[in-house]
């Protein structure tokens, strides 16, 4: 297990309530990479399957790009102006730089580790030979020329720097190798660089034990095609991550154009990371950091393989054996309806729930817009884009709506960050099919996850709502753990129409009856409940949170939490990713704990309980408590009254708690605790497991599921 590396505050210095504000609050971007952390100690968990082993490397790496891309890029800017200010927990842009780069240089070598001495044996023993050159027989290396003269060496292009010819354009996150190449016949050496292909496999199998080898390594031995009659003096692995964060004008006439814009510029962004071999000489990193004009502590050496986003070329090969045991969506009883009217007759009886991925996000969520499309008495369908993909049914929903006369709206927010480009298509395509389509504001992204149907029934109309924690995205929903709200409450209907209206048109915010909506009142609203239940706290009655979100850095609902605590109100969080809030400090959290959750699923759902006296309110809905939500977003968060959906959302956040395979408990001091019966690899209640078990249960057909733990 890969334990978290933060810097320990004595607890006689957290301990005061007068404390100054960066012994209050954990940093922000410190907390994400314990996050990812605690993502690498499951790669190293034996009792995870191996290939599932090999993904979470992936998930890592591909987490660690998109930091560098953004936060790091961000912190990088503010570091350079003279009118930076320390942020709310206290640290400077530098301080924080300086300490993201000694945790990452450390990860990097644990993962480093981790993939030599642990999973590249386990895998070559389960038969998965991943090797390089060296490794092959002389077949293997003749079937090996093949392969590279037919399928790479048509597609590569050496570029060297000369007279006449200037260093290349690097993009970000291609991997390349530079070399150093000396004239035999007048000793001239210039460098020139070789990128390995995009879009290819990262590995080349050959010979009939399917040997794997990466393909760099492949490039790097044929390098006499590309040179001949010339001497390969040295050869290096290199990598740069650019700038990719970038903002909108608020003034921008044309938010698409804007937009696509920003997304042409980002391919030129700064570098703010460059990756190279460990072994690289002095000559060339010296070289390449004049290239790309990166100081030192930009520079992050690597020992072996770059690039471990790209080992999930292997987590996705066929060995069942060596993964999760299949998972199948169920479909709850109330919703195997055999027609479009019975589904819409089911929730007009009572408000459903779905719990993805346990239930199933095709006969629901899909079925419900599909179904929509194709009524006849629909007669209006407006949903929020923020994140789908091709193989998801909104997109088809909203034009096959539009094109059988219905009313349909689709709101697709361009600045999804890394889905701007496939936003942008979405909207030009649904535009052409006739669909209106509002692209939202240049200062908010519209993150809310709404549908809402328009029903013409006996003569009247009648709406359909369904709010979710997250995206319309076929192929997440089978990955993420998330809750959806079907309901025909007239109010929370209402609401959520006015909303539509509101966001299409031009008007003012209004009141809404029951949906707390952010940039307006859901703030207000949540700090409301937190005091409420300290209130009760104050008075001797019960007083209960129970928050399940992805992150939360608010400083100022921070600060109320602390103020409920010290009143005496009993707070328990489940936090899978940043947690800016410090527990368990005496006169400050003592009664609040905070635990995270990992697995097989992403935990991505937001779920928020408050008990105040004999009052209880559950809310869900698509925000989690960071200043970008509350702030800078149009967020949905929708009040759930129906008694049994409560006690449902009650039981799936007793079963994160009660987790003790892939759970971590957050310390007053900021480090996390594995929380386990016994050591890592010992058996032990896996919530996803058990919720996995519990929707079996619920709903017909029964199967038989292993009782193994699969996190």
């Amino acid at each position: 297990m890969h334990e978290a590396t933060s810097d320990t505050l004595s607890q006689a210095a957290i301990s005061q309530a007068d404390d100054p504000p960066n012994h209050r609050l954990i940093n922000r971007e410190l907390s994400w990479l314990d996050f990812n952390d605690r993502v690498l100690a499951i790669a190293a968990d034996e009792s995870v399957p191996l290939l599932e082993r090999v993904r979470f490397c992936s998930i890592f790496s591909a987490n660690l790009d998109e930091f560098f891309m953004v936060r790091v890029a961000g912190l990088m800017g503010r570091a350079m102006s003279a009118a930076s200010l320390p942020s709310t927990d206290g640290m400077t842009a530098a301080e924080t730089l300086a300490e993201i780069r000694n945790r990452a240089l450390l990860m990097f070598k644990g993962q480093a580790q981790l993939w030599r001495t642990e999973l590249q044996p386990q895998l070559a023993k389960a038969g998965v030979l991943i090797g390089d050159v060296t490794d092959c027989s002389p077949d293997e290396l003749e079937e090996l020329e093949t392969a590279f003269k037919e399928d790479l060496y048509p597609v590569l292009t050496p570029l060297a720097v000369g007279p006449g010819q200037p260093f290349p354009y690097i993009s970000g996150l291609s991997l390349s190798l530079g070399l150093f190449v000396r004239d035999p016949a007048n000793g001239e050496e210039r460098f020139a660089r070789v990128k390995v292909p995009e879009g290819l496999p990262r590995f080349v199998t050959v010979g009939n034990r399917n040997l794997m080898i990466p393909s760099e390594d492949v490039i790097g031995h044929f390098l006499h095609y590309l040179f001949p009659g010339v001497e390969i003096v040295e050869r290096t692995m290199f990598r740069v991550t650019r700038d990719a964060d970038f903002e909108v004008d608020d003034e921008a006439a044309d938010l698409m154009e804007a937009v696509e814009l920003e997304l042409r510029r980002r391919r030129f962004g700064d570098v703010v990371r460059l990756e190279v071999s460990e072994t690289a000489s002095p000559r060339m990193l010296d070289l390449l950091r004049e290239a790309m004009g990166v100081g030192s502590d930009q520079v992050y050496p690597i020992d072996g393989f770059l690039d471990f986003a790209d080992v999930s070329q292997l987590a996705d090969l066929d060995r069942p054996d060596l993964k999760f045991e299949p998972w199948a969506p169920v479909t709850r009883p109330q919703l195997q309806a055999a027609t479009t009217s019975d589904f819409f007759a089911q929730i007009r009886r009572r408000d459903l729930l779905v719990h993805l991925p346990y239930d199933s996000f095709t006969t629901s969520v899909e079925d419900f817009v599909r179904g929509a499309a194709r009524d006849p008495a629909v007669i209006a369908l407006k949903t929020t884009v923020y994140r789908t993909s091709e193989k998801s049914p909104v997109v088809p929903a909203l034009i096959e709506a539009a094109e059988s006369g219905k009313q349909s709206v689709a709101l697709v927010e361009l600045k999804a960050r890394f889905d701007e480009g496939h936003n942008i298509e979405w909207s030009k395509r649904l535009e052409r099919a006739g669909v209106h389509v509002v692209h939202g504001f240049p200062n908010l992204k519209i993150h809310a996850k709404t549908i809402l149907v328009v029903r013409r029934e006996e003569g009247v109309l009648r709406r359909y709502v369904h709010i979710g924690t997250g995206n319309y995205h076929s192929a997440t929903a089978r990955i993420y753990e998330d809750f959806g709200l079907f309901t025909s409450d007239p109010d929370i209907a209402a609401d959520v129409a006015e909303l539509f209206n509101y966001l299409t048109g031009f008007s003012k915010p209004v009141h809404f009856r029951k949906i707390l909506v952010a940039p307006f009142g859901l703030r207000s609203g949540l700090m409301e409940e937190i005091r409420h239940v300290a209130k009760a706290a104050e008075t001797g009655k019960p007083a209960i949170m129970r928050l399940k979100l992805n992150a939360l850095t608010d400083p100022d609902l921070i600060e109320e939490l602390y103020r409920a605590s010290n009143a005496g109100a009993d707070i328990r969080i489940l936090c899978r990713g940043i947690c800016s809030l410090r527990p368990g400090i005496p006169g400050i959290s003592r009664n609040i704990m905070v635990r995270s959750v990992l697995g097989r699923f992403l935990e991505h759902s937001r779920v928020y309980i408050f008990q105040a006296g004999d009052t209880t309110r559950y809310l869900m809905g698509s925000a989690d408590l960071m200043p970008r939500n509350l702030n800078e977003r149009v967020e949905v968060v929708v009040p759930v009254e129906a008694e049994a959906i409560r006690k449902e959302l009650s039981a799936a956040f007793e079963a994160g708690w009660a987790d003790d395979v892939f759970a971590w408990d957050l310390q007053p001091d900021g480090h996390w605790t594995r929380n386990t019966q016994g050591k890592p690899g010992s058996l032990g209640t896996g919530s996803q497991e058990a919720l996995m078990l519990a929707a079996q249960a619920r709903n017909a057909p029964k199967r038989k599921v292993k009782a193994k733990n699969k996190g």
